[in-house]
């Protein structure tokens, strides 16, 4: 119990601090996941790959869903031309693929992911809407997503409160089988 509080303390601290300034403004919660990241200046590669994917209207959907969201940074980061790869019509199911594997139905909070770490005895396995599996663990004051390929992931801003669901933003694409 001291263990799951401190964690889940340590991760509000962080979105308390505003270390990150990604969707750090708190949005109105009639606004859907897709508003949110079309309000965000830091993640215009994932807007344009979720209308690229023909997403939109998925992720308007009622839900609820659990994104993690890729900032524009961690989509630098992966190798030269993979997002402009990824973008063009014949890749769109490989980029729905990528997409729907940072998305968890329903709304799992910061409190409950951190809880269900401490559960899983330091952590939790995530199914995707892709059928993937994302393994969050607890790595000093930050969760952390590990991904099928072996990438980590660290939350940046969480519990991000939207009408369908909740955004947790991360600071790496995380890649499917």
């Amino acid at each position: 119990m001291v263990r799951k509080n401190i964690a889940v303390l340590a991760f509000a601290a962080v979105l308390l601090a505003g270390s990150s300034p990604v969707l750090a403004e708190p949005m109105a919660a009639s606004q859907t996941i897709v508003g949110a990241a079309i309000a965000s200046k830091d993640h215009t590669t994932l807007v344009a790959a979720v209308k690229a994917a023909d997403l939109v209207d998925t992720l308007n959907s009622a839900g609820p869903f659990t994104v993690f969201a890729p900032t524009n940074a961690a989509f630098a980061k992966l190798p030269a031309g993979t997002v402009e790869t990824l973008l063009k019509p014949e890749n769109k199911a490989t980029l729905a693929k990528i997409l729907t594997y940072h998305v968890v139905a329903g709304k799992v909070s910061a409190a409950q992911l951190v809880g269900m770490i401490n559960a899983g005895g330091g952590k939790a396995v995530l199914t995707t809407v892709a059928g993937g599996k994302l393994t969050a663990s607890i790595m000093g004051s930050s969760v952390m997503l590990a991904d099928e390929k072996g990438g980590m992931a660290t939350v940046i801003a969480a519990d991000l409160m939207e009408s369908n669901g909740v955004i947790h933003v991360t600071d790496a694409v995380s890649l499917p089988n």
